[in-house]
């Protein structure tokens, strides 16, 4: 679909594929994509001026009863046909508008994901920001889940996993990866080449570029597919394409995914490794002489990231659930340390190639539950931040984090420990994210109730099985 930039071309399209349906689809706030749909028929070029009218105080996070009347404005380069509905749909991306001022809404994630690059071009730093995540997720059989006033329990099940060794299968062929070892065996022990690849053929069927795809770590079907990196406005455009695409391609199969950072207890979790590189006139910034090959653009950079990580992890690590996964032993970072090739730091710098356009370092916290909008943006705007104020990272940390003596590892800052300390630390810091008017003060102090009333409190309040098997017999 990468030939379609304009009103008319998606018309055309429409025409040529005989689209029945169009399917516009937006972000809510906490970073669920939401849709409706109209007929073919209603689709013309002032739609994509004009806007379609929809109820904005159903979506969470935004708009209040008595103001509730909002537009979607379809985005013509996003098209694609959609490779699941039974009837011919064609699927665009929309902004959020405010139907009386007619300008965009400050709560809209994508708003703020455009807002991040104009101000990126305006500093005079950039005219590009390139994005590339590495979501991970798994693949189950079964999932059942429950919590009540006088219950709470959840069930994961897949044929891949380690437990299910001595489980009568009729017959059981007994390939299911270790515990910690599915980074990557060949079939049988994989068991969901195709599924994986079904996913990734569609991908690109509808025109993202895919790297690779493969098994990861953790038993019960841990899985990763890499997309070629791209601008950050398109990059997040296509994770939610990519989670889209994945979960729909898993229903097919009788499967279901999850993009939870943490499903399994003492197995590694699912992360998003985001590289970025920020580019002007065709050429890399971070590309130079300096340690790993990086220029001290990226230097600052980095030290910009390092110095706002605490804040930054309210949206790359947005979930209570997050912080289950950002715990040492399971290759999470949770030292906030840069170094090259050394996985276990925060800030890694990936040595595949020496060209200057592979040059880039990428953030390992961040995981694949947050809204890509916002998290790109708040990574984009702490690099911006660390370059405009040319932020020092300090020293590189060439060693191995986890055979630090304790007196030296005291030393290396940490990651927070919950998604509560993470939004104080947001609360705290936040001007960096305030500058062109990128995260408005609103949006920033409505992500902090929201996450604080529905998330952090609902979860404190309600006891956890663990706490039975810890105090129910003192």
């Amino acid at each position: 679909m990468n030939e379609i930039k304009t009103p008319k071309d998606v018309l055309d399209l429409m025409k040529r594929e005989s689209v029945e349906v169009v399917d516009l689809r937006f972000m809510d706030f906490p970073g669920l994509w939401q849709h409706f749909s109209v007929p073919a028929h209603e689709i013309d070029e002032e739609t994509f001026t004009e806007g379609l009218g929809f109820d904005g105080s159903s979506i969470r996070g935004w708009q209040a009863i008595n103001e509730s009347d909002m537009l979607v404005k379809p985005v013509a380069d996003s098209a694609f046909i959609d490779p699941f509905f039974q009837h011919k749909t064609l699927v665009m991306v929309c902004n959020i508008c405010d139907p009386i001022t007619g300008e965009d809404y400050p709560k809209d994630p994508r708003n703020i994901a455009r807002k991040t690059v104009s101000y990126l071009q305006a500093s005079g730093i950039a005219d590009t920001v390139f994005i590339g995540p590495e979501a991970e997720f798994f693949i189950f059989d079964d999932v059942r889940f429950d919590q009540n006033e006088h219950e709470g329990y959840y069930h994961l099940n897949s044929i891949e996993g380690r437990w299910n060794t001595g489980r009568i299968e009729n017959p059981n062929l007994a390939y299911k990866p270790r515990y910690k070892e599915g980074y990557f065996p060949v079939p049988p022990t994989d068991s969901l080449q195709d599924i994986r690849s079904e996913m990734m053929l569609v991908m690109e069927r509808i025109g993202i570029p895919i790297e690779a795809q493969h098994h990861e770590v953790a038993t019960g079907g841990q899985c990763e597919i890499d997309m070629r990196f791209a601008p950050l406005v398109e990059m997040a455009d296509n994770v939610l394409k990519y989670k889209y695409i994945i979960k729909n391609t898993a229903k097919k199969y009788n499967r279901t995914v999850t993009f939870m950072p943490k499903p399994l207890f003492n197995d590694n979790g699912s992360g998003m490794h985001v590289h970025m590189s920020f580019w002007k006139s065709g050429k890399n910034l971070f590309a130079g002489d300096g340690y790993a090959g990086l220029s001290q653009e990226a230097m600052w950079a980095i030290g910009g990231i390092l110095k706002h990580a605490p804040a930054l992890l309210a949206f790359t690590n947005p979930t209570t659930n997050s912080y289950k996964r950002l715990v040492p032993g399971f290759e999470a970072p949770v030292n906030l340390a840069y170094s090259s090739r050394n996985r276990s730091a925060s800030v890694r710098i990936p040595m595949y190639s020496s060209s200057e356009k592979a040059k880039r370092f990428e953030f390992r916290c961040p995981d694949p539950s947050s809204n890509p909008y916002l998290a790109f943006s708040a990574m984009c705007m702490a690099a911006i931040d660390g370059i405009a104020n040319k932020i020092d990272p300090g020293s590189p940390l060439d060693k191995d984090i986890y055979d630090l003596p304790p007196e030296e590892l005291a030393m290396v800052p940490k990651t927070p420990g919950s998604l509560r300390a993470a939004l104080e630390a947001l609360e705290a810091d936040h001007e960096f994210l305030l500058k062109g008017d990128v995260f408005t003060q609103d949006v920033v102090d409505t992500w902090i109730d929201y996450k604080m009333e529905h998330e952090v409190k609902a979860l404190d309040l309600r006891p956890h099985p663990w706490e039975f098997a810890l105090y129910y017999d003192i």
